[in-house]
């Protein structure tokens, strides 16, 4: 790919992108939130095994 058509597209892009509204970020934190603490107690429950055995 040339760096001009890479240009090109990356322009087109950031034109068509938009900041998201209140409503859309605070979706996407919960749900980002959510996983972090899932993966944390998968974690958690994986350490509490490998010590107990």
């Amino acid at each position: 790919m040339e760096l001009k058509e890479l240009l090109k597209r990356i322009y087109r892009i950031l034109f068509i992108a938009r900041k998201p509204t209140n409503d859309e970020f605070m979706e996407v934190a919960k749900i980002t939130g959510f996983g972090i603490i899932l993966f944390g107690i998968v974690g958690l429950i994986i350490y509490v095994i490998f010590n107990l055995f």
